[in-house]
């Protein structure tokens, strides 16, 4: 699950108000990051976001933007986003993006080196927005792929799908995220001309999030003022990175004390034994002091805070509490031999499906995962005009290419495409491609790469995951479907739905193996290799069209930034892995699923209780949870249809105060409602912060939470080390004020 997908939509439906859907991306790009200090009639009047920014002009012409030192720096730059995807992915389902990490720290470190070393080699030389463009794609590059070791891959392991351990099987694990990886690249960058040139215009595809660091990386080169203001974001960075590391670090050897706050047990252990507290505890009522998801908070404003935490008290206050009490699901005691501690339960355990009655955990998983997908796909549907016109384009687009093509090849056209591509004209308001062609990335490159990595996709999935090509293929398929989804709706919503495209997935191979004698344990592991392949490939894919429209907006050659972030994913195949592998090392339990684990693995859980679900007749959905996910999906649907075609005009104001449903689904698929709590305070800092002083927050505020974030994830790479060498927490440290004595 992205951060992206509990961010409020910026602009949940573009065509229901086109008059009014520009303005309002502009204000919140505008309030989200305020690099530009102008007002929103100045904003309209001088800044159109579909041509590439105006760039001061003092900035020096950049005849190479892809230097050594831009890519070396972004690789570095990402891999610690990578290594803070993994803890916290792993930990919460959350991952994040590199981009505004990248951009923030990524100038710091350049323009330091452009400043101190002269015109030596490498190190030298001036410093421009396009390279600062380069440093955030080889760093999206470098910190992406994440998803699937937060996911599909150690729910394989969860389910006993696979023999041996990752380390033993590390090089399957390489291949599959090497095919993820590279299909992706490969197949949407053909897709940069429609989508960031074609019909951005006409379809209202602004891109919130990369617009917006394309505005932060334009400030930070505007001259003296600028330069001020960079070095202020990243000394701010800097310095939230450095205390959130050091924290999280700490933490280990006093968790009780420094990070996890149990309120419920001080009263039990001050009470001398107050069962009813530990009730309370046992729901996972109790705050964290986790840096990231206080982070994380600051970046997706009230609403989405606020509908998580509802979606989290509905849960785990009323819901839950409810299914015990009648009976429908049950806890497990975590010390039934100890007289003290007997009435803490955990009710997050999905040990045993099918066998025994289930936890409120799982019973909770399905209206979550219902909600997901069936808000998104409504978010889809109601655009439907939109679809068509991006169907018929992208139709007579191909005809023309390959028109082109059968031209070169036979020397004359053909006259079926010839026909089809004559019904295609530009857009008289479509803006012409900054980029030269000796620009943009020769075909022969992608095409080659495409089609090397669906024959390596075959070959692999078949030898190491015992699936066939035809499904292979229907693999492939699904993942550019969901891809050119994926990219059209984050493009307007700032929502990438890759959780409700990897769920559809799934269904869909639970539906292709039924009946076609493969063992449960088989067609376990071919749902979630091909639900990583598709959700994977999605992903980079995303990411990539990302990038290509923050280079757009700051004039970046596209196949300098291709390049980029291909070098930062070819990092990423073999980092990722590894990161795995040590996690995994250090805490066997994230892939063994004992219930008493510091990794909650809500992502993991959610793919291996689709697998089951859909693969082993044994396993299934309890009666009462299917009626509740059906009911509040069509809730949730009924919500989008609601807002996009009633709230409209005058009306329009009232959706800010609709609550977010894919924020609310997530608080039902997560196992506990701590990280909200913790995504709630965050909120409430950036609110008061910008009521108290909205020119420091504009300043300090975004990169306050990219720091925290980032050094949080590094502190859980140490805190793996840590673990491995045997001077952990758990061996040296206190679990002073923990449950149970252990947190």
């Amino acid at each position: 699950m992205a951060l992206t997908e509990v961010r409020e939509a910026h602009v949940a439906d573009a065509s229901a108000a086109p008059s009014h859907t520009e303005e309002k991306v502009d204000e919140k790009v505008d309030e989200k990051y305020d690099d530009l200090k102008v007002d929103e009639k100045e904003i309209e009047e001088e800044l159109d976001l579909y041509v590439p920014l105006k760039m001061d002009p003092g900035i020096p012409y950049e005849p190479n933007p892809l230097t050594v030192r831009a890519v070396i720096v972004g690789i570095l730059l990402g891999a610690l986003v990578n290594a803070s995807n993994l803890y916290l992915g792993l930990k919460t389902g959350f991952t994040f993006s590199a981009n505004i990490f990248g951009s923030i720290f990524g100038y710091g470190i350049v323009k330091l080196m452009s400043k101190h070393c002269g015109n030596w080699p490498i190190l030298g030389g001036s410093f421009g927005p396009q390279e600062n463009s380069i440093i955030q794609a080889a760093a999206t590059g470098s910190g992406g792929i994440a998803g699937i070791f937060v996911a599909g891959i150690p729910a394989i392991y969860r389910l006993h799908a696979i023999e041996g351990t990752p380390r033993e099987n590390f090089g399957p694990i390489i291949t599959i995220t090497l095919v993820c990886s590279f299909f992706g690249l490969f197949f949407v960058t053909p897709l940069r001309k429609f989508f960031i040139i074609r019909v951005a215009r006409e379809l209202k595809l602004l891109f919130p999030t990369p617009t917006a660091v394309a505005l932060t990386i334009r400030s930070m080169h505007a001259g003296a003022a600028g330069a001020r203001e960079a070095i202020s974001k990243l000394k701010a960075l800097a310095l939230a990175f450095s205390a959130s590391l050091i924290q999280r670090v700490a933490s280990y050897y006093a968790i009780g004390i420094l990070y996890d706050w149990h309120p419920f047990t001080w009263i039990h252990i001050w009470s001398k034994g107050t069962s009813w507290a530990l009730n309370i505890e046992s729901y996972g009522w109790y705050f964290e002091l986790t840096p990231a998801f206080i982070g994380s908070g600051m970046l997706i404003g009230m609403n989405a805070a606020i509908s998580l935490f509802a979606g989290a008290i509905l849960a785990w206050a009323i819901i839950a509490p409810t299914l015990v009490h009648y009976g429908e699901c049950i806890g497990k005691q975590l010390y039934p031999d100890d007289p003290y501690w007997d009435s803490l339960y955990t009710f997050s355990s999905l040990k045993n499906l099918g066998h025994e009655t289930p936890s409120p955990r799982y019973w909770l998983l399905w209206p979550g995962v219902l909600i997901l997908v069936a808000s998104s796909i409504a978010e889809l549907l109601v655009q439907y005009k939109v679809l068509a016109h991006a169907g018929r384009t992208t139709w007579k687009s191909i005809c023309s290419g390959l028109n082109d093509l059968t031209i070169k090849v036979r020397g004359k056209p053909s006259a079926f495409l010839e026909a089809q591509a004559s019904k295609y004209q530009d857009d008289p308001s479509m803006v012409a491609d900054s980029a030269r062609p000796e620009d943009q990335v020769p075909m022969w490159q992608w095409m080659v790469g495409l089609v090397l990595s669906i024959v390596i996709a075959i070959i692999v999935f078949e030898y190491q995951w015992g699936m066939n090509p035809g499904l292979t293929i229907l693999a492939c398929l699904l993942g550019f479907l969901f891809s050119f989804l994926a990219i059209q709706v984050g493009a307007v919503t700032d929502q990438t739905p890759l959780t409700a495209s990897s769920k559809a997935s799934q269904l869909l191979f639970g539906a292709a193996t039924s009946g076609k004698g493969y063992s449960i344990v088989d067609a376990q592991r071919i749902n979630l290799v091909a639900g990583g392949l598709a959700s994977g490939a999605a992903d980079v894919g995303s990411s990539l069209t990302s990038d290509f429209r923050t280079g757009f907006l700051l004039g970046t050659p596209p196949n300098k930034q291709w390049y980029a972030q291909s070098m930062g994913t070819l990092i990423s195949v073999f980092l990722a892995p590894g990161l795995f592998i040590l996690f995994t090392t250090a805490y066997p339990c994230i892939i063994n699923g004992d219930d008493h684990c510091p990794f909650g693995v809500p992502s993991v859980a959610a793919w291996a209780a689709v697998a089951q679900a859909v693969t082993d007749p044994a396993v299934s959905i309890p009666w009462s949870s299917g009626i509740f996910s059906i009911v509040i999906a069509v809730v949730s649907v009924a919500q989008v249809v609601f807002r996009h075609f009633y709230l409209v005009g005058e009306r329009e104001w009232v959706r800010d105060y609709l609550p977010n449903w894919g924020a609310i689904a997530l608080s039902f698929v997560l196992p506990n409602p701590v990280f909200t709590t913790a995504s709630l305070f965050g909120a409430l800092i950036a609110f008061t912060w910008r009521k108290w002083k909205m020119s420091s927050f504009e300043l300090y505020g975004y990169a306050v939470a990219a720091g925290f974030i980032a050094g949080e994830g590094l502190g859980g790479v140490v805190g793996a080390v840590l673990q491995i060498a045997g001077v952990s927490g758990d061996v040296l440290g206190t679990n002073a004020g923990c449950p149970g004595n252990a947190c």
